[in-house]
């Protein structure tokens, strides 16, 4: 997966004034900014795509095991079909073919696994509708101890008080999710995007810590091949 934010450094061997170093990082961290909202459908999709494959194990699981869990589940079903079809609002809301939608399912079975799961579909449903504030108030009820979908879903709630200015808790959420996640896939990600908002938060010491991290605990997945550079010029200064 490429980084949600890009800071661009100086390709030139020759150090640039301080002036132009200044703008350079200025630029960089607008452009930063800017990317959620650029790209927001684009980052939600990436989890979307995550969440999908592994739900359905969830889903599944349910049915076989609990009869609680298969009622919610069955419940939970027709919504699966509108979310991967992209049509958000009739997933969350409901239809008029006795489909309730996953604000209604995660009220009626939120003490079960697929009621649960109700509620980061609905959360992530909300974020694709541009409703940030509801979509924070579903995914942050999520629990899970699995190492993709729980760590998506903490991902998605970081993404989602990144794109509302909360950038403080994007990067500590961003850990969170890369600590939970504890693998070669998803750790440095999310570790990456949490160091990038360290540095446009004037935290330099911080987001230097998290980039040697990702260089020494995974250093052959994208980010760990690219944290040298961001490494070099934070040391740098």
């Amino acid at each position: 997966m490429h980084p949600l934010i890009k800071i661009e450094m100086a390709k030139k061997s020759v150090k640039p004034a301080p002036q132009q170093e200044q703008k350079s990082l200025e630029e960089a961290l607008t452009k930063s900014e800017q990317f959620f909202e650029n790209n927001k459908k684009t980052i939600f999709g990436a989890l979307i795509a995550i969440i999908v494959i592994i739900a359905g194990g969830m889903i599944y699981n349910a049915k076989v095991v609990v009869p609680r869990q298969l009622k919610a589940a069955e419940a939970l079903y027709p919504g699966e079909t509108y979310f991967v079809n992209g049509d958000y609002q009739t997933a969350l809301d409901g239809d008029a073919y006795g489909y309730d939608g996953f604000e209604a399912i995660a009220k009626q079975y939120g003490s079960t696994k697929a009621g649960k799961l109700a509620n980061l579909y609905a959360g992530l449903c909300c974020a694709q509708l541009d409703s940030m504030e509801v979509a924070e108030k579903y995914l942050s009820k999520f629990n899970g101890n699995d190492r993709m979908v729980s760590p998506a879903a903490l991902g998605a709630l970081a993404n989602c008080y990144a794109t509302s200015g909360q950038n403080s808790k994007a990067a500590t959420t961003f850990e969170k999710a890369a600590k939970k996640a504890n693998n070669n896939l998803l750790s440095p990600y999310y570790y990456f995007q949490a160091a990038l908002i360290y540095e446009s938060l004037d935290k330099p010491a911080q987001a230097l810590k998290l980039y040697k991290q990702i260089k020494q605990n995974y250093p052959e997945s994208v980010e760990g091949k690219e944290a040298d550079k961001y490494i070099a010029r934070l040391s740098s200064k």
